[in-house]
């Protein structure tokens, strides 16, 4: 499956970058494919993978600012094969050619 999802620590004043960090740092220690852009971190894998990394990210979060506001995105589609994260956006750019 295919999770998008956005942390922000709420109360810890403009700057977030400290603890998004942080969180990608965990994302990317899990050794699931994933690829962070300026809104959004996606992570591939099976339920049981994501989402304990999903839950580090906003327990860390939550501990270190005191509240974490959470968007989370799912594609779920079981029986479909792995790398799909990078095969969207091949079929996408295939039609652009």
């Amino acid at each position: 499956m295919l999770v998008a999802f956005s942390i922000t620590p709420l109360g810890t004043g403009d700057s977030v970058a400290d603890l998004v960090a942080e969180c990608v740092r965990i994302v990317r220690a899990s050794g699931l494919p994933n690829e962070t852009n300026s809104m959004f971190t996606n992570i591939e894998g099976e339920w049981d993978e994501v989402m304990p990394v999903l839950r580090a990210c906003t327990e860390l979060v939550g501990r270190e600012a005191g509240r974490a506001s959470v968007v989370v995105k799912i594609d779920y589609r079981p029986g479909v094969p792995d790398d799909r994260m990078q095969a969207k956006v091949r079929a996408v750019e295939e039609r652009l050619a």
